[in-house]
This record gives structure tokens, sequence and C-alpha cells, in this order.
């Protein structure tokens, strides 16, 4: 029998190394990304097979985008913010040090 270990003990054993550290900073772009976007559609009461009828495309389109694993268009992020009700804010900050 195998013993589950929680996932915040195995998150902070993976941040002592600094090599997954820099990969996962180099990531945080993308994770920010796919966390709006599930947020989006969370305060919209849809499930991924709703927001996909409502853009026109498949659930595993959603999915890929909610992913992280893919950069999504402009025009995509325009269609998924008219699905979801809200609008489109694309801003410009400072880079971090």
């Amino acid at each position: 029998m195998s013993k589950m270990i929680p996932v915040e003990e195995s998150f902070a054993e993976w941040r002592e190394d600094p090599k997954y550290v820099e990969v996962y900073d180099a990531l945080e772009d993308e994770f920010a990304l796919a966390a709006v976007l599930i947020e989006a559609r969370a305060r919209a009461g849809l499930t991924q097979q709703q927001l996909a009828d409502r853009m026109h495309t498949t659930q595993a389109v959603i999915a890929r985008l909610e992913s992280g694993l893919v950069k999504p268009s402009t025009r995509t992020l325009e269609r998924l913010a008219t699905a979801t009700g809200m609008r489109l804010r694309i801003s410009f900050e400072p880079a971090g040090d």
C-alpha cells in the first residue's frame, strides 16, 4: 500500500531545488493567464462545454486554454470575454528584477 503525500509537502520539497524554482518562475505568466481564464468561466457559472458552445469551439480547446500550455490570440481572448459576459483589458507592467 502506497502512502499519499500531501501536495503541499511535495511543492515545499521541490521549491528547495533551484532548478525547479527557475523553471516554475519562468512559467508564472502562463499560470496567471490560465487562472484568470478559469476564474472568468467560473464567475459566469459555465462548464468548459458550455463555454465552448458559446465560443463555437470544442471543450478540448477550452481545456487546453485553461491548462496554460497554449497562448491564446487576442481574438480568442475577446471571444472568451464576450462568452463570459466580461470585458477584455490588456495592460503592460514594469518587468520585475
